[in-house]
């Protein structure tokens, strides 16, 4: 399996190649920013691409947003984001789509490196990998923008 690692911090990346690595992943580049992402995603044309959400410049949702770019240019390409938050808006992007082969986890929660390995090998198959508080923020609606509220 063919990965693209999209991590802003030298640590963690290399930790990440690391363990995929050590895993029987071939880890065909790592990068720091989104623009390294969509340019390793078109050129490689990995299995799967690791990609943490905040990304530099501005530390907010460049990583995942480049992500969804690469999968314009590459249709399909699997995406597992690896973050410490829930970009709604962009997630829900993502999700929808269709394409499967996608993922979100959050950092903190990965609590086994064997199933995250799992949710790599899962979403590199196509599938879609999905951890529950991601699902919760999701689906849970704006309370004060909720016009069904004043129904009784």
């Amino acid at each position: 399996m063919r990965v693209v690692i999209a991590e802003d911090s030298v640590l963690l990346r290399e930790g990440l190649r690391r363990l995929l690595t050590d895993a029987g992943c071939e880890v065909v580049a790592t990068v720091g920013d989104g623009p390294g992402l969509v340019d390793a995603v078109t050129t490689h044309q990995p299995d799967v691409s690791v990609v943490d959400v905040r990304m530099p410049p501005s530390h907010r949702d460049e990583g995942l947003r480049a992500a969804i770019k690469a999968r314009s240019e590459v249709p399909g390409s699997p995406v597992l984001v690896l973050s410490q938050y829930v970009e709604k808006q962009y997630a829900a992007e993502l999700l929808a789509d269709g394409a499967g082969a996608v993922g979100y986890l959050l950092k903190d929660r990965v609590a086994d490196v064997r199933e995250f390995v799992d949710a790599v090998r899962r979403v590199a198959a196509g599938g879609t990998v999905m951890d529950p508080e991601v699902v919760a923020q999701l689906l849970v609606r704006n309370r004060r923008n909720d016009p069904m509220s004043a129904l009784t």
